[in-house]
């Protein structure tokens, strides 16, 4: 196989593959080729600033009031300025949609609360907790084997 990059910062962007057959090594390439804004921190904005949030350590993404919000691993929450939608489009595959205005890292969930009326709560790693709807809640069930 040969690697070939070439950097010109006077040409448009483009990426060429010439290969046998489509492999999933393919269609990962295709994948991170197509994502905007490639990206492992985001920027969050509090009463003291802005800052650069690793988004790994985010927890969940909600939208409250008709703004986004980080709420993040050190428990501040955190004013996003780009809608759920769009997070959604560049998130990392670790990031589901919990409710019709939530989208949580899996990995930062550390338990799920069964209330008395039957419905679930995601619980995670710094306290912050929200609600799994019962449709999004099958899927995590298929995917933890629950």
């Amino acid at each position: 196989m040969i690697f070939n990059l070439q950097i010109n910062k006077d040409c448009e962007e483009s990426v060429t593959a010439v290969v046998h057959e489509r492999t999933p090594l393919t269609d990962e390439i295709e994948r991170l080729v197509m994502q905007e804004n490639v990206t492992d921190r985001i920027a969050g904005y509090d009463e003291d600033g802005i800052t650069m949030l690793d988004i790994k350590q985010v927890e969940c993404f909600f939208v409250q009031s008709e703004k986004t919000y980080a709420a993040y691993s050190d428990g501040k929450r955190y004013l996003i300025k780009k809608r759920l939608y769009e997070l959604e489009n560049i998130l990392p595959d670790e990031f589901e949609r919990i409710n019709k205005s939530a989208v949580a890292n899996r990995s930062r969930i550390s338990k799920f609360k069964v209330q008395l009326s039957g419905a679930v709560d995601a619980v995670f790693a710094s306290g912050y907790t929200d609600y799994i709807s019962r449709r999004c809640f099958s899927e995590l069930r298929k995917r933890y084997g629950l």
